[in-house]
């Protein structure tokens, strides 16, 4: 049988997953997100979430037109924010969402759609920078 205190913490850590759960969405960029630039030497100023993660340009993407898909999208996943704020360099007007193929919404900047590289694992990772001569850091003109 449970006791009073088991049930209070088990509750308790049920709701600690639940809100860690909600947040993540949130920093993930789900529901609003801030857009900003970072630099590194050779590469200039790139776009960057507002957690730091660099996000990506595919070459083979038209203006509006997503061409990642299956085991592409798996390991650069489409960015998206319902609405995006900007660090002051930026223009809110500059970025838009698209949807794509499979349904989904994906943000864009300057009507090229923007992901992430799954191997970037912190802030300020590039590790998809000049991949396959068709992916580069989203460059913030």
């Amino acid at each position: 049988m449970m006791t009073e205190k088991k049930r209070l913490c088990l509750l308790i850590t049920v709701l600690i997953s639940l809100i860690t759960i909600i947040a993540s969405g949130v920093v993930l960029g789900q529901a609003s997100g801030m857009v900003k630039t970072a630099e590194k030497a050779g590469m200039g100023a790139f776009l960057v979430d507002g957690n730091g993660m660099t996000l990506y340009h595919f070459k083979n993407d038209s203006a509006g037109k997503s061409m990642c898909s299956g085991s592409c999208i798996e390991k650069w996943p489409a960015y998206y924010a319902e609405k995006i704020t900007t660090a002051p360099r930026l223009n809110t007007k500059d970025f838009g969402t698209i949807k794509r193929d499979d349904g989904k919404k994906q943000t864009t900047y300057k009507g090229q759609p923007l992901y992430y590289f799954a191997k970037d694992k912190k802030p300020g990772d590039t590790f998809g920078n000049g991949l396959g001569s068709v992916w580069q850091v989203a460059p913030a003109k």
